[in-house]
């Protein structure tokens, strides 16, 4: 938070009296913090996210394989993540999660991967799905099919379990954002057999829709009817500055999906997201328009979407790329923008070998949004920090 004429110090002193007051009066901080909720909107805040927060890593033999074979595809794939339930410990709000629809079951089971590292005379590595899940049907999470594929959570519907079960353990948490990416290419020019994955037709969306809300009721997500309301399409309701408050907000999640190809087949039969659970990638001006990502933008381009109305997600980092150098212009860039969801693979938690991480001041698991900044809205009072959900 800036305060006009306040130094730094002057700010420090005024926080620290302010949790000693809350410390001596702890109705206090539940009504400031109350008074937070009410007036600032999802839209008002910023926070951390993942960057395909379920991925693993490689196996031993694995590693040696594609370091071997493609070395530059193995800088970028390697990384990985703890559990889900760990991230979000850990202040991280938004996650990514990528899915491979699999209505029969068994077309992820038997990666050729594994024929691979066999091939090369390497021992087995450890079972990727020692509890044989991918044999069944259902929305598969892994990164490249026959290349990628360990996952920390399986299949999606289980990933959702996990993030569901810590939002009930934490009541008050912050809205968390699950973004969904389908992933539907066949792998080109890799000299080996490869899954072709099947296509995300209107009907694969709506079973994605079912599976969703086979574990989250909807009273536990907000949805684009919630968003929209009495308006005639999102694009108007987000303008209007519509998005829920915080205090309708906490304790729910935000499905948004990740590929804008993929938009036409949602909406279809749901003209504006109505009746659909996720909101899509959409072009700024279109009626369903209210999530727009902005990967690679500048500052100034993504405010000005912010300053619309419109919910950014931007990525800090790219795999392989900004990390190993502790290359920090994008990362700093971005955090001065207004962008809600800053994606990284390296919160502060999983600090990168060169020492890279990406973090809000004082380390705490959202802020008011640097240029919307919201009126009435202080960071403290979120409650931002990982101790405070």
């Amino acid at each position: 938070m800036t305060v006009p004429g306040k130094s730094e110090k002057a700010l420090r002193q005024m926080r620290a009296i302010a949790l000693c007051l809350a410390a001596v009066v702890p109705g206090m901080a539940r009504t400031a913090m109350a008074q937070t909720d009410a007036q600032v909107r999802i839209n008002q805040i910023q926070v951390i996210g993942t960057h395909n927060s379920y991925h693993a890593g490689f196996g031993p033999s694995a590693t040696k394989l594609w370091k071997k074979m493609n070395p530059r595809a193995y800088a970028a794939l390697n990384y990985r993540h703890p559990k889900l339930a760990v991230q979000l410990n850990a202040g991280v709000r938004q996650i990514e999660i990528d899915v491979f629809a699999d209505p029969k079951g068994g077309m992820y089971a038997h990666p050729y991967g594994k024929t691979l590292i066999a091939q090369a005379g390497l021992p087995a590595d450890p079972p990727f799905d020692p509890h044989h899940v991918m044999e069944k049907p259902g929305f598969k999470v892994l990164h490249v099919q026959d290349v990628d594929y360990r996952s920390n959570c399986e299949p999606f519907t289980e990933c959702l379990k996990e993030v569901r079960r810590w939002s009930h353990q934490h009541p008050r948490h912050l809205p968390v954002f699950i973004l969904v990416e389908t992933k539907e290419h066949k792998l080109k020019h890799v000299g080996f057999p490869t899954v072709t994955p099947l296509p995300f037709t209107t009907d694969v969306l709506n079973n994605l829709d079912r599976a969703i809300l086979s574990v989250f009721p909807r009273r536990e997500i907000i949805t684009p009817d919630d968003v929209r309301g009495s308006y005639a399409t999102l694009n108007e309701a987000v303008k209007a500055d519509n998005w829920p408050t915080l205090a309708k907000a906490r304790g729910k999640v935000v499905f948004l999906l990740d590929q804008k190809s993929v938009g036409p087949a949602y909406l279809a039969g749901h003209p504006s997201l109505r009746g659909r659970v996720l909101f899509t990638n959409a072009t700024p001006g279109q009626p369903d328009a209210a999530f727009i990502e902005q990967n690679s933008a500048s500052a100034s381009q993504i405010n000005a979407l912010v300053k619309q109305g419109y919910l950014i997600r931007t990525r800090t980092d790219e795999p392989g790329k900004q990390a190993p150098a502790d290359d920090t212009s994008r990362r700093d860039e971005v955090l001065s923008s207004g962008a809600q969801i800053l994606s990284t693979d390296y919160p502060a938690s999983e600090k990168a070998a060169s020492g890279y991480e990406v973090e809000l001041p004082g380390n705490e698991a959202a802020r008011c949004n640097p240029v919307l900044k919201p009126k009435g809205c202080i960071s403290s009072d979120l409650p931002g920090t990982r101790s405070a959900h």
